[in-house]
């Protein structure tokens, strides 16, 4: 897909593309950080139809929700054929438990039998994170494990 870069002086940049129904997708980044999620009319590319003003934090979470799926689901292709093996995403809320702590700091695997192979944060996957990979609030954990151990690490991740 073809992504276009728009410098913005003074303001930042527009980074945008054209959806299959023809309209323009995109985000703004000002210079101070903060986005806005744009999408143009289907009859006219250069008016917005929808502008929505994000903080840093809000489109962090929108690039895990957007690019966590593509992995989770390759990761279940390669396991269609393994019996009892589940891919599971699991959101680590700002504030949780293990905010600002590490994996290591969680068990995980102790406690539940499940291993975190990737952690996806604002679109950037972390692969295969070690003992000592901090999490932050927003991070998008995926998961394997049976479903049961995955069941007791969504409560580990959000209750401590």
């Amino acid at each position: 897909m073809n992504v276009e870069v728009t410098p913005l002086p003074g303001i930042g940049t527009r980074q945008d593309f054209v959806s299959r129904s023809g309209r323009r997708i995109g985000v703004i980044t000002y210079r101070d950080g903060h986005a806005e999620l744009i999408v143009s009319k289907q009859d006219d590319p250069d008016s917005c139809v929808a502008s929505i003003p994000m903080t840093i934090e809000e489109s962090s979470t929108l690039a895990n929700l957007l690019g966590a799926p593509h992995l989770v689901a390759q990761l279940e292709d390669q396991h269609r054929e393994v019996t009892g093996v589940t891919t599971r995403q699991l959101p680590l809320a700002p504030g949780s438990p293990f905010d600002g702590k590490t994996l290591g700091d969680t068990e995980l695997r102790t406690r539940t039998a499940v291993s975190v192979v990737a952690v996806v944060r604002t679109g950037t996957v972390h692969p295969s994170p070690r003992p000592d990979f901090r999490f932050a609030g927003g991070d998008m954990l995926v998961t394997v494990g049976t479903a049961e151990g995955l069941a007791r690490a969504a409560d580990v991740i959000e209750h401590g």
